[in-house]
């Protein structure tokens, strides 16, 4: 019963998606529900209280199978591959994600669902730009990864709670920049970075490159692409979780 009860609620939070889209006037206020509707699918998800066994693993766990689903049919082995995570907690996702009707399983592996397709355009509508980033003197980590979020400067304060969420994720450190007036601006200081750091400004902006003013690029450099992945997204996610 508490299953069907759990179903019902994550049906109700997919379906919701295109009324949202259809009553909101302005892109910011579409963002916003955008998130809204996410952070209660995503969080439902990962719910203790959810169908099966305790979770071992995190949003950002279900963030990138969603992601790695989008592009190709999966079996269970590689998606924990690519999560890097072991047996036990790739099925456990697999089972709520199905619970969910995010995902299907065929012969050949896991594939989204219609459901799974429209949850996993709702996270590129709030994240459309994600990217590994270069070596650079402003992201000096042999290895660093971005995340854009769409118009989310305003929720900015000085960087410094992205910064941490990045660090206890994993993260050696963590850039957060906003755009403003065409230029990107370092949070902390509202500094212009093109002014003193151009040719890593031009590096950033060949990888990631806003849209509009007020969207917001988290860098996070680690000692392993995974850990600078982690630690982007659960510094974007902080931004979104406000």
């Amino acid at each position: 019963m508490k299953c069907f009860i759990k179903n019902v609620r994550l049906n109700f939070l997919i379906n919701s998606f295109s009324i949202i889209i259809k009553t909101s006037s302005t892109i910011i206020e579409t963002v916003k529900n955008i998130v809204l509707a996410l952070k209660k699918v995503i969080t439902a998800t990962t719910d203790k209280k959810a169908p099966g066994p305790t979770t071992s693993f995190t949003l950002f766990h279900i963030f990138c199978a969603l992601e790695y689903l989008s592009r190709e049919t999966l079996g269970r082995n590689k998606l924990a591959d690519k999560l890097g995570i072991g047996d036990g907690a790739i099925r456990t996702i697999i089972n709520r994600l199905k619970s969910a009707e995010l995902i299907s399983t065929t012969k050949e592996g896991c594939v989204l669902t219609q459901s799974g397709q429209e949850v996993w355009r709702q996270f590129e509508q709030v994240f459309p730009k994600r990217s590994e980033m270069p070596k650079t003197e402003i992201t000096p980590s042999e290895f660093n990864y971005g995340f854009m979020i769409r118009n989310h400067g305003d929720s900015i304060k000085s960087g410094i709670d992205q910064r941490d969420a990045a660090i206890i994720a994993g993260a050696k450190r963590a850039i957060v920049l906003i755009a403003k007036q065409s230029h990107l601006h370092v949070a902390s200081v509202d500094q212009c970075i093109e002014k003193e750091y151009e040719d890593a400004a031009a590096e950033i902006l060949k990888k990631i490159a806003p849209q509009n003013d007020k969207d917001v690029i988290i860098i996070a450099g680690a000692e392993t692409p995974l850990k600078a992945k982690t630690g982007a997204f659960a510094a974007a996610w902080s931004l979104i979780d406000n």
